[in-house]
């Protein structure tokens, strides 16, 4: 399909009907008193104009209100910003609903990444035998985290969903009917959830989206892949969990919550498998069958509904009971709908009881400081966090007993520097009375440039270490270990931790094999370049051949869960993207990209990049404008999230070192600045370019497809900021200078992608993602624009000593802010 036919479609399944829906939503009856939907766009073509003619957003905003409400006072003003705001949100949700409904007509569903063409792919270099042994123990593993930036409530979920429907269907008195009702319904919650009300939130997606889609992936695999032999049984595709389990990300977590959490997730699964048993008994109406197939209905209803702390029927029993009926179908029945019943057998093999693996982390500084409490006083066992550390561990025994061995068997060390914080796991399992062998993996996760640097080392001394290597014997010798992509961005920047997870990856590959080690590698991404994410099955697609890949893993963070995987549709094309990356990369590596021209680039880039970062992020500058200029510290005052901003004392000063990446990488995203997506890249590619290597480049770009995604990541990057917004800090005492790196940088970067990319314009052969991705920043520049009112105004006020009430409430305008900004980006954080 040609670049003009791809975006004629867009045009006509997304950017038209948005102009009609739009125009629709805002025309309904929501205000009669301040005729937002009639405002906002005023304000959009205001906004546009003024920083063409480089206005600061408070110039902006009052100009605005000076032309079409002179006559209201500055109450009645905010008011209306805050109305402005609901409306810009829900414009977000009706783009997103849209997009979503035309998902199918704009993306390949059997094209480049899909199971289907993985199988032409593997047939075309005679490879399908080596695919189907690759897929006998290959699976694609996501994560969903306990980093929540956009979680709307089950009756919003259930409002986009009826929309996008509605759309898809052209339904119009249903989709005005639908507007209304958003218009009216609260996108948020007025307070912070609970841990558990958090992972009950994400339990909507694993009921309501990636059951069907792993079902229908199933059937993909067993149709191109296996048509004339039996699916292997493999869980090709698994959903992990950490919301309930992870209390580095919400050190609210308690052992209490991890059980609770485990629960509704078994809870979950049996209701999904009593709906699918309840489908194929209509079909299964035949003598001998209808009883079998009621005894396991009944047991499924006891288990989901009337008494969920009930245990005794377990996934090998249902199985058991499966196939029996599927002999039984066999044998007296002519095989009839034998494939209706061999579809469970195949969701039980991808799901168990446990619907989705929970894992558990832990900082290594509390697991090391627990350690110390008990080596001094043995007996004090009830003090915390002593007591929830036991009790965790303890927990994950009572989890495998009830959901299966899956259900939780993975404890992951945030911050993991040495062998000794290993030990110290092992140590607490020994006191918190575990059975031998321990029943469980330990995983250490090393994020920062030196630590990543230090892992092939620390992992040499543990697997020659008798205790540590007499545990793996127990776990298959298989180790996996987890890479931090934000945490690495953050401390040595962008292509520096994208170069320094490659290169640890390669080492520890090397130093697992020499040990007779199968390694897993677990990576822990966020939504934007800047975190790891972006096109991320491209890396996949991409990896080294010196790197072991026996599965793909990796977290999925805030609002990009429900960008990816919102629906079915959306859930299987993506799901089917990161599978058919990891394994064809498997069973074809491309050798020819990684040649030592190619290291000796990425190596000069990563230097280069690396230390103009420690320049910039070793600023005097750089802490005291996050917190005066950028919006961090309001990200710990939403609703969306029972986490802290950052670890340690809530009443400490701010330390770089105790951020939390989600509010640091969105902080920047927010000022539209997103400089961890580029800064360096511009100054490293400049320097080689200076040295006369622009054609070398040019030529890595096309032929590397790790360098490739690396730099249309960044130009993502780019192409999501908007440096208008707040040029007015060129001309502010404090940060003016500071302010002008950021705006150099970006311009060197922007014209050295291009240079090296060939192109005119960023992401010039992506013009779909491209478009949606203008249309969005359109949709929200008058809400970035009243945020930054908001803090102009909020800087004025504190230094007039005004009301407090008054300060409070611009505060107030700044948080709520965030959400629609988050949302439209759909991968912000």
């Amino acid at each position: 399909m040609t670049t003009q036919s791809t975006m004629d479609i867009y045009h006509r399944t997304v950017v038209n009907k948005f102009q009609i829906y739009n125009s629709l939503f805002l025309n309904l009856p929501f205000d009669q008193v301040h005729q937002v939907g009639v405002l906002l766009p005023l304000l959009n073509q205001h906004c546009q104009q003024g920083y063409q003619q480089q206005q600061s957003p408070r110039q902006i905003i009052d100009e605005f209100f000076d032309h079409h409400l002179p006559e209201q006072n500055s109450e009645q003003r905010i008011t209306v910003l805050f109305k402005l705001i609901q409306y810009i949100e829900r414009q977000i949700v009706l783009f997103d609903a849209i997009e979503e409904a035309a998902f199918t007509e704009n993306n390949a569903l059997d094209g480049a990444g899909s199971i289907p063409l993985l199988a032409q792919r593997s047939a075309f270099l005679n490879k399908t035998a080596e695919l189907k042994e690759k897929l006998k123990h290959y699976h694609a593993r996501i994560v969903l985290t306990a980093h929540p930036t956009q979680f709307y409530p089950g009756p919003v979920l259930g409002i986009i969903t009826e929309l996008s429907q509605a759309i898809k269907d052209n339904n119009l008195s249903d989709i005005e009917m639908l507007l209304q009702q958003l218009g009216k319904t609260p996108l948020y919650s007025k307070q912070k959830p609970t841990p558990f009300e958090e992972a009950a939130s994400l339990t909507w997606y694993l009921e309501n989206v990636f059951y069907k889609a792993v079902q229908d992936i199933n059937k993909r695999l067993e149709n191109h892949i296996y048509p004339d032999g039996q699916l292997p049984e493999n869980a090709f595709i698994e959903v992990g969990f950490w919301p309930g389990g992870d209390r580095d990300g919400n050190p609210y977590v308690t052992a209490d919550t991890t059980l609770k959490v485990a629960r509704r997730l078994r809870s979950t699964i049996l209701k999904c498998y009593y709906r699918h048993v309840r489908d194929i008994k209509r079909r299964l109406t035949f003598k001998n069958i209808e009883d079998q197939v009621s005894d396991i209905e009944q047991k499924l209803y006891t288990g989901a509904y009337t008494n969920p702390e009930h245990h005794d029927y377990s996934a090998e029993q249902l199985l058991d009971d499966l196939k029996t009926i599927k002999t039984d179908l066999n044998n007296d029945h002519q095989g009839l709908f034998v494939d209706h019943v061999e579809a469970l057998v195949r969701q039980v093999h991808s799901f168990g009881f446990h619907f989705a693996p929970l894992d558990i982390r832990q900082d290594s500084r509390i697991l090391t400081a627990v350690q110390a409490v008990l080596n001094k006083e043995q007996n004090n066992r009830d003090a915390l966090p002593v007591k929830d550390t036991l009790a965790t561990i303890q927990a994950m025994v009572k989890i495998q007993k009830d959901n299966g061995h899956s259900g939780c068997q993975r404890f992951i060390i945030s911050n993991c520097q040495s062998v000794a914080h290993v030990k110290t796991v092992m140590d607490l399992m020994h006191k918190a009375d575990l059975p031998k062998p321990f029943p469980v993996d330990i995983v250490p996760l090393f994020e920062t440039i030196e630590d990543l640097a230090a892992a092939p080392e620390v992992m040499t001394t543990l697997y020659t270490d008798d205790e540590y290597s007499k545990h793996l014997e127990h776990r298959n010798n298989r180790q996996t270990i987890m890479l931090g992509f934000s945490d690495g961005t953050k401390d040595g920047g962008y292509i520096a931790a994208n170069w320094a997870i490659l290169k640890a990856k390669e080492a520890l590959s090397k130093v697992a094999k020499e040990h007779d080690i199968e390694v897993v590698f677990f990576d822990g991404r966020g939504g934007p370049p800047a975190r790891g994410g972006g096109e991320t099955h491209q890396f996949y697609a991409s990896l080294s051949p010196y790197i072991q890949n026996h599965a793909t893993q990796l977290t999925i963070q805030g609002q990009t869960i429900s960008a990816n995987f919102g629906n079915p549709d959306t859930a299987q094309y993506n799901l089917e993207q990161l599978l058919s990356a990891g394994v064809f990369n498997a069973i074809n590596p491309p050798e020819d990209a990684w040649h030592d021209g190619a290291y000796k680039i990425l190596q000069q880039l990563a230097d280069i990049s690396f230390n103009h970062y420690q320049d910039f992020k070793q600023h005097p500058k750089f802490v005291p404008y996050l917190e005066q200029i950028s919006t961090l510290k309001y990200y710990g005052q939403t609703n969306i999230s029972s986490r802290p901003t950052k670890r340690g004392d809530d009443n400490a000063g701010l330390v770089f070192e105790d951020l939390r990446a989600i509010p640091f990488v969105g902080a920047w995203s927010q000022l539209k600045q997103n400089v961890l997506g580029y800064y360096g890249v511009g100054t490293a590619l400049q320097r080689l370019i200076d040295d006369g290597c622009l054609n070398d480049l040019q030529q890595l770009y096309t032929t590397s497809g790790f360098f490739k995604t690396l730099m249309d990541n960044c130009m993502m990057s780019l192409a999501k900021s908007y440096m208008p917004l707040t040029a007015y800090l060129e001309q502010n005492q404090h940060f003016g200078d500071f302010w002008r790196l950021i705006k150099d940088e970006f311009e060197r970067s922007r014209e050295c992608l291009l240079a090296v990319s060939q192109q005119t314009e960023l992401l010039a052969d992506q013009k779909r993602r491209n478009a949606s991705i203008q249309i969005r920043e359109r949709i929200v520049l008058p809400l970035l624009t009243i945020q930054q009112y908001a803090l102009q105004t909020i800087e004025e006020l504190k230094a007039q000593n005004a009301d407090p009430k008054t300060i409070q409430t611009f505060e107030n305008m700044v948080t709520r802010s965030l959400y629609g900004n988050i949302n439209a980006s759909r991968n912000a954080v």
